[in-house]
């Protein structure tokens, strides 16, 4: 299968979501598109990149197309993550039970505060920073949730690139500086608010 545009992955990922939802056998592109407000024609144009034939003659078969969906972006891959920094955002993902609905297994939890780590209840075993190579390394943990605060966000993924992770998930308001090969996502929700905000049409002023 031919590398598949950013945009189309972004799609596909999207696409999951409404097939784990629609709640029937069979969909339509004119559903997909009322559902996500992509047109039919990229609809389409993204599926015709997956391996295999989903029409049904009145549409999409939807276990078919999800399992092609999946296979596609290595989501049928379990993979092993870590979280770094247990603040308030950090010790909220380590009891996140969509992780292991989806095959992700969270297996570590990292913070600077040795006291933290001691103190913190969790479902998952929890390391003082120091170890986070050692560790890593150990497991085979491959991606990281890095929710620590902006000054430290690039120290913090230097030691993760350091011990051989693939992906990060930043939720620190800086842009990170790795090598490449190394994939991160930057989630910071006022960028998502700014973004929602620049959507909303402008109400002009009334004159008095």
């Amino acid at each position: 299968m031919a590398d598949l545009p950013e945009p189309t992955i972004e799609r596909l990922l999207q696409l999951t979501r409404v097939l784990d939802n629609c709640g029937a056998a069979v969909v339509t592109s004119a559903e997909i598109e009322t559902r996500t407000g992509w047109s039919s024609h990229t609809i389409r144009k993204d599926i015709s990149y997956l391996d295999g034939d989903f029409s049904t003659g009145s549409g999409y078969d939807v276990a078919a197309l999800g399992s092609a969906v999946r296979s596609a972006l290595g989501l049928d891959i379990k993979r092993k993550c870590c979280v770094v920094g247990l603040g308030r955002l950090g010790s909220a993902y380590l009891n996140f039970p969509a992780f292991a609905d989806e095959g992700f297994e969270l297996v570590a939890g990292f913070d600077s505060s040795v006291n933290r780590v001691e103190i913190l209840r969790s479902p998952v075993p929890l390391y003082p920073a120091f170890k986070m190579g050692e560790v890593i390394v150990r497991f085979g943990i491959e991606m990281a949730l890095l929710c620590v605060p902006a000054a430290s966000a690039q120290a913090a993924a230097d030691r993760l690139a350091a011990a051989g992770i693939k992906g990060i998930v930043n939720f620190a308001p800086i842009a990170l500086e790795l090598p490449p090969g190394i994939s991160v996502r930057n989630v910071y929700v006022v960028d998502e608010l700014r973004a929602i905000s620049a959507r909303i049409p402008i109400r002009k002023k009334e004159n008095p």
